[in-house]
């Protein structure tokens, strides 16, 4: 990160910062949208106000690079100055990442912006998360997007107690539309299925009205727990009058839209007008003729809910520095493309539901799997130096492309026949591939080759292919008389060039191109190089040898003549850049037209890399992993199953456990046992493996049955979003009614810890409620884990209720303080528990809680009360709670004859409203054991008064 000296200065006067300041406050607050603006020329850029307090803390991670202009501390405007790198780092996070909108304000009478009175500016550019058209080019230039924005737009209806959903996407960047509609429950869960598989970035919605107040509220929530920006727009936008006109203009001439149309969508097309009006498509002429459109069905793959991708650890939290295995994302990603790692993401959210799609990915893997120096081969030979061939098509149609681009594509088509070789085998004489390589890859790779084999010809006959080694890229001096001559002059230049570096070895004494190099230097030209040892032999001769740089790499000089030749050189590359500009247009206009085919290969690319990645990742884990046997219908059966996250962690010896859910005899799994004993991860692997084997990759276990899923549910974790008004508790219930509402017997439901946010009686009430649903009236595969011990008597009432806990062990270690012979020797017990990680069947046969506190190392007073306590509720667990303390401490081993039943009562309540206020205490989970002592000993400064006063209470304190 640049320290503050580096970053640019504001450098204002006074009648300017007045002026900015002005205008800065009279633009409209906007919720989640940073505004940047581009100072001199763009040589950096400045954000003011909340922008510059968030850019302070996010970006630079200290609020001392915060100055205020227009006044002072209390009533200047915050300011921050940003470079241009630094800028454009944090708007591809702000945008790809922290899913903010962005507004770029720019000069408005063109000037450099750093002198600028409040009225000169205006929006340049603006941006959200799933619009990045009009920055693309300045924020992604000079790095690979691995994730594809989309934007989604819907539009619902009731139609006779039913939700009529209908719902259009637009994928800029891959230039397709899709359309679809559906009947969707109370609670969304069809449209966050949906939204989970497209990975869909932003949301248009119609603007709130008060009829439909409740579904708004509903369907923002859904969306706000997938991660998906949603933007209001005027209802007059989802008109669907003009849809066919506009779709006439953007669809590919073999992609009519009438067929569609036919469908009579209307909602889903009018939703395809608001997405068409807010991304501006018809603004820009090379979107004509260039989208594709299609239907999507919510049938085609296995159906996951926000809370089933959080709980599987699908993707990588983008605020998580945690290593990138501890996502499924990360651990599989072994991609050598932009691509490959993009169809990785969309595939994880795509399980398949079809067992002949799921077998031909399984047979690919496995074909790889066991060839490992194929697949090396294939990976860093040849996919290695694949570029985005999706973004480099991208850069054609919109007229970005370059001389550059045309190059890159170049290198790859005569590079095809080689890749082509090594997937058929490479050698005469060896087997045939397999029917499956040839249906996926040979096939198209082969009709692909033949069809850019016009392209090759063209580059080979245009541009001037040995001047691209060396990073220059201009046309073929031959292909015109004027660039011809230019060329020529060019190459005298050079010569001369080269006769200066040979004449200063010799002047040196230093060996040409080892110890003297020729150098292109982005602002000196070519110059000449030397280690900074050797940069001696040019002190005192600064007539002959000009010092421009120096750094690590070395110096750089030049001489007289070599500046002179370096000079006319560049001018004359100049001119020749100029004279071919509209022949290279021309030249880029004809490769545009290879677009479609580039994009094919891309998709082919693409297969190929994450089918390789799929083998590595099989391959190199600890415990190899296996192929999976998948069937329709059936039971889940998995040997030595492991969660493939946490067993490549350092310091990790996972232990294994098996899995069998047998219909009729276990389908609803209850686990029980202490927390930390490997319930979460218990039932999560077996939600991991499933997802594994439907996506088509093998799986961690020694051996694996399973059946086709059609959706992984899940309820887990305790996260509140008190900042959206919604409780633990609430979010728990919202979680589980939507699995209610969505599980079939097909199902794979994973709940952990139902019930905590309320009270004991409630939560287990529920819990039970919810259970018996489940196995009465679905009739899924469920995993349970709970506290809930009471639950477990489900078991003697419905035969296909199976018990397991996870394995503890408890040993007493007694130990003698003092002279053992003596009578005054004391005996201490100290009780140790060993989590064991391994499942076994019936139940848990006592609760460990307090003994993990106890590992935890909380204070010993803490510890024994709360036992005390948890005895209390055990023997009078209907009763009053006060009732309860007040009968246990008469009947405790303090002598209470010795006090009256007033002291008790009182000395009870005191005692009462101490701990209710220490488990009260806030963030006492994230505590330190010195913290919890120190809370302890403030928390009795405060009760001294009462204690005193209590006879009792202090009797009973001198006892713990």
């Amino acid at each position: 990160m640049s320290m503050q000296t580096e970053r640019p200065d504001l450098d204002l006067d006074k009648s300017s910062e007045t002026g900015f300041c002005k205008f800065f406050s009279s633009l409209a607050a906007q919720e989640n949208t940073i505004r940047v603006f581009e100072r001199s020329n763009g040589d950096f850029y400045s954000v003011h106000g909340a922008d510059a307090e968030y850019v302070a803390n996010v970006v630079y991670k200290t609020t001392t690079v915060i100055k205020y202009i227009g006044g002072g501390v209390s009533t200047g405007l915050p300011s921050c100055t940003m470079s241009r790198i630094v800028a454009e780092n944090f708007l591809r996070d702000a945008l790809v990442s922290y899913q903010l909108r962005v507004e770029i304000y720019a000069p408005q009478d063109g000037g450099s912006g750093s002198k600028l009175s409040g009225g000169n500016w205006k929006v340049a550019r603006t941006a959200s998360p799933g619009n990045l058209q009009q920055v693309e080019e300045l924020l992604f230039a000079n790095s690979e997007m691995i994730t594809v924005p989309l934007v989604m737009a819907v539009t619902f209806k009731m139609v006779v107690d039913q939700m009529q959903c209908g719902v259009a996407f637009v994928d800029p960047a891959q230039r397709s539309m899709g359309v679809c509609e559906f009947t969707d429950n109370d609670v969304f869960s069809n449209l966050e299925s949906l939204v989970i598989q497209l990975g869909v970035r932003e949301c248009l919605v119609e603007k709130e009205t008060a009829q439909r107040h409740l579904e708004h509220t509903k369907l923002a929530g859904v969306l706000e727990r997938c991660g998906v920006v949603v933007t209001e727009c005027a209802r007059s936008q989802f008109a669907s009058a003009d849809i066919e006109q506009d779709l006439g203009r953007l669809l590919e001439l073999t992609a009519p839209a009438s067929s569609l149309l036919e469908l009579e969508l209307k909602s889903a097309m009018g939703a395809l007008a608001a997405i068409i009006q807010y991304l501006n498509l018809l603004m820009d002429e090379s979107n004509f003729g260039s989208y594709s459109l299609g239907t999507h069905s919510l049938a085609q793959y296995m159906k996951l809910d926000a809370s089933a991708v959080q709980a599987l650890n699908l993707v990588p939290s983008p605020h998580d520095g945690s290593s990138k295995t501890m996502s499924l994302l990360g651990l599989l990603n072994h991609c050598k493309t932009s691509q490959g790692q993009r169809l990785l993401a969309q595939w994880l959210k795509q399980p398949l539901l079809s067992i002949d799609a799921i077998e031909d990915r399984l047979g690919l893997v496995e074909h790889y799997f066991a060839d490992s120096e194929m697949r090396e081969t294939l990976r860093v030979a040849h996919l290695r130096n694949m570029p985005d061939f999706k973004r480099l098509s991208n850069r054609f149609q919109r007229g970005f492309a370059t001389l550059q681009d045309i190059v890159r594509v170049y290198q790859v088509v005569i590079a095809l026949p080689g890749l082509c070789d090594a997937l058929s085998g490479g050698n005469e004489g060896t087997p045939p591939p397999p029917p499956l390589l040839s249906k996926y890859y040979l096939q198209d790779l082969l009709a692909i080759t033949d069809d850019l084999q016009p392209f090759q010809s063209l580059v080979e006959t245009t541009v001037d292919l040995a001047m691209a080694d060396n990073h220059e890229f201009m046309l073929r001096a031959d292909f015109d008389e004027g660039l011809q001559e230019t060329r020529a002059q060019m190459d005298g230049e050079m010569v001369q060039i080269l006769e200066e570096q040979a004449r200063v070895s010799g002047a040196l004494d230093l060996e040409t191109n080892k110890k003297l190099k020729l150098e292109k230097h982005t602002t000196f030209g070519y110059c000449l190089r030397v280690s900074r040892t050797d940069a001696a032999r040019l002190r005192g001769k600064s007539t002959k040898f000009i010092e421009l740089s120096t750094l690590k790499t070395g110096v750089f000089f030049t001489t007289p003549a070599l500046r002179d030749s370096s000079r006319a050189y560049r001018d004359l590359s100049d001119a020749y850049s100029k004279a071919q500009a509209a022949l290279v247009r021309e030249v880029i206009k004809v490769a545009s037209s290879y677009c479609l085919v580039l994009e094919r290969l891309n998709k082919t690319v693409a297969h190929l890399d994450v089918i390789l990645s799929f083998a590595e990742a099989s391959a190199s884990a600890p415990t190899p992993y296996v192929r999976p046997v998948l069937k329709s219908e059936g039971d889940v059966r998995l040997i030595a199953a492991r969660h493939p996250c946490l067993e490549v962690q350092d310091g990790v010896s996972f232990i294994a456990n098996d899995v069998s859910m047998v219909r009729g005899e276990s389908e609803f799994v209850i686990i029980t046992g202490p927390n930390m004993g490997g319930k979460s991860t218990y039932i999560r692997q077996i939600g991991v493996i499933a997802l594994m084997a439907q996506v088509g990759c093998f799986v961690p276990c020694d051996a694996a049955e399973l059946y086709i899923f059609d959706c992984i549910l899940a309820r887990v974790g305790a996260g509140d979003a008190q900042l959206k008004g919604v409780s633990t508790f609430m979010a728990e219930m919202l979680e589980t009614a939507s699995i209610l509402k969505t599980a079939t017997s097909k199902s794979l439901v994973i709940i952990d810890e139902l019930g905590r946010g309320t009270s004991t009686y409630d939560g287990f009430g529920l819990a039970w409620a919810i259970s018996e649903h489940i196995v009465k009236e679905i009739g899924c595969k469920c995993l349970f884990a709970t506290h809930f011990h009471e639950l477990t008597e489900l078991e003697s009432i419905y035969p296909s209720v199976d018990n397991r806990h996870v394995m503890a062990c408890i040993t007493d270690n007694v130990t003698t303080e003092g002279d053992q012979g003596a009578a005054g020797a004391v005996k201490s017990k100290q009780r140790d528990l060993t989590l064991l990680y391994k499942i076994g069947q019936g139940v848990c046969d006592q609760s460990f809680g307090i003994h993990v506190a106890e590992l935890a190392n909380f204070p010993e007073s803490i510890v024994r009360l709360a036992k005390r306590k948890v005895e209390e509720l055990e023997d009078f667990g209907a009763k009053d709670v006060g009732e309860a303390s007040a009968k246990a401490m008469e009947v405790d081993s303090l002598d209470s004859g010795k006090f009256t039943k007033q002291q008790m009562a009182a000395g009870s309540k005191t005692i009462e409203r101490f701990l209710s206020e220490f488990t009260n205490t806030s963030g006492l989970a994230a505590m330190a054991p010195n913290q919890i002592a120190q809370r302890v000993t403030e928390l009795r400064a405060k009760y001294d008064a009462d204690i005193a006063a209590n006879a009792w209470v202090q009797n009973v304190i001198a006892t713990l």
